[in-house]
C-alpha cells in the first residue's frame, strides 16, 4: 500500500471542510490557554493530548457505518442512565453537588454521556415510528427526556440540565413537534417560573439576581460577571496583544482556562478577534447544517441537527454568560475551553456528523 492509498483510508470517512473548522478552533484554544494559564506548557499539552485523544475517538466513530450508531443508541442511554442513577446513589460530593462517580480506575462526569446518549435514543426512538408518529410517540420521547434530565438536575447541575434539554428539545422541533405544542410548552414554562423559582437552590436564584445588578455584590456573588465584562470590554476594537491580557495576567479573571477562556480571548484580540472567532464557528455550524440537509435517512437527519444547534446552544450560553448577558451557568467554550471530557463529548458528535456524511446508506437494524 502507497502513502497516498494510505492517507486516502485514513481520510475517507473524515469530513474535510469540517475537519479545517475544527483545527481552526483546536489552535485557537491552544494559543489561548497558552496566555490564560501563565504560559503553562505543560497544561498546554495536557489540552493536546486531549485534543490527540478525543480524535482518535471521532476517526472510530467516523469510520462506523450508521447502523452501528443506530445500534448503540439503546445500549448507550441505559448504560448512561445507570451511571445517573449511581451518581444520586454513590456518587462523590464536590463543591456541594453530587456529579461524579468514582469507577476504580477514573472518576467520571455521567451527564457528559447523556449529552450524546439522550439525542441518539430519541432519534433512534423516532427513527423506528416514523411511518406514523402520534401524539403518544411525542410524549414517549418527552420521557426519554425528562428521565435523565431529572437525575442530573437533581445532582444539582442546572446548566447540565438545561442544555440537554435543548439538545432533546432540537430532536422533538426536528421530528416535527407542532408550532402549537412549542407555544403550550413556552407558556407552560413561563407560568411555572414562580414555582421553578422556589425549586431553585440558593445559589442559583443569586447567579439570575447577579445577571441584573452584579454591582450588588461586587466582590462576592457578581464577581464573575463583572469581571467578565470589564475584560471583554478592555479588549477594545484590537484588542490588547497576544499574551498582554492585564485581567488575565493580574489574576482579576476567574476560571480562565475552562468557562472564562472566551474573556481571555477578547481582552487579547479584541473585536476583530472576536468576530474572526464566530467566523470560525459560522463557519462549523453551516457545515453542520449542510451534512444536516444532505442526510439520506430520517434518524441521521435528527441527529445531525441536533449535534449541530447543541454546538452553537453551547457556543452561544458561554459567549453570553462571559458577556454578561446570560447568567453563569458552568458551560466550556466548545473546542476551546481547557477540559477533556467535553472535549471527547464534542468530538464524539462530530465523528457521527462526519459518518452521517459519509456513509450515505443506512443499513436498518
Amino acid at each position: 500500500m502507497t502513502r497516498r492509498q494510505l492517507w486516502q483510508r485514513i481520510t475517507q470517512h473524515l469530513d474535510l471542510p469540517l475537519l479545517a473548522g475544527m483545527l481552526m478552533l483546536m489552535m485557537v484554544s491552544l494559543l489561548t490557554l497558552y496566555s490564560a494559564s501563565e504560559h503553562n506548557f505543560e497544561r498546554v499539552l495536557a489540552q493536546g493530548v486531549n485534543i490527540l485523544v478525543a480524535f482518535f475517538c471521532l476517526w472510530v466513530v467516523a469510520n462506523l457505518p450508521l447502523h452501528y450508531l443506530m445500534r448503540t443508541a439503546v445500549p448507550i442511554y441505559v448504560f448512561g442512565m445507570a451511571l445517573l442513577i449511581g451518581v444520586a446513589l454513590f456518587g462523590e460530593i464536590s463543591h456541594g453537588a453530587r456529579r461524579w462517580l468514582n469507577i476504580g480506575v477514573a472518576t467520571i462526569q455521567p451527564s457528559e454521556l447523556m449529552k450524546i446518549g439522550v439525542p441518539l435514543m430519541m432519534a433512534w426512538y423516532f427513527e423506528k415510528h416514523e411511518a406514523a408518529l402520534t401524539y403518544k410517540n411525542y410524549a414517549i420521547a418527552a420521557v426519554l427526556l425528562l428521565l435523565p434530565v431529572g437525575l442530573i438536575a437533581r445532582q444539582p447541575d442546572l446548566g447540565t440540565a438545561l442544555l440537554i434539554s435543548a439538545s432533546g428539545f432540537y430532536v422533538l422541533f426536528l421530528a416535527g413537534l407542532s408550532w402549537r405544542i412549542i407555544g403550550g410548552m413556552a407558556v407552560a414554562g413561563i407560568a411555572s417560573a414562580p414555582v421553578l423559582w422556589s425549586l431553585m437552590h440558593d445559589y442559583q436564584r443569586h447567579r439570575i439576581e447577579m445577571l441584573f445588578d452584579p454591582s450588588q455584590d461586587a466582590l462576592g456573588k457578581g464577581y464573575h460577571t463583572i469581571q467578565g465584562m470589564i475584560a471583554v470590554g478592555s479588549g477594545g476594537i484590537f484588542g490588547k496583544g497576544y499574551l498582554n491580557g492585564t485581567q488575565t495576567h493580574l489574576d482579576f479573571l476567574p476560571e480562565r482556562t475552562t468557562d472564562f477562556i472566551f474573556a481571555v480571548y477578547s481582552e487579547e484580540f479584541g473585536l476583530i478577534g472576536n468576530l474572526i472567532l464566530l467566523g470560525m464557528y459560522f463557519f462549523v455550524i453551516g457545515r453542520g447544517f449542510i451534512i444536516t440537509a444532505n442526510a439520506s435517512t430520517y434518524f441521521t437527519r435528527l441527529m445531525a441537527g441536533s449535534i449541530t444547534l447543541t454546538f452553537a446552544t453551547y457556543a452561544f450560553v458561554n459567549m453570553g454568560m462571559v458577556s454578561g448577558i446570560l447568567p453563569i451557568v458552568g458551560v466550556p467554550l466548545p473546542m476551546v475551553s481547557y477540559g477533556g471530557t467535553s472535549m471527547l463529548t464534542l468530538l464524539l458528535g462530530f465523528g457521527m456528523l462526519m459518518s452521517i456524511q459519509t456513509h450515505k446508506k443506512l443499513v436498518k437494524s
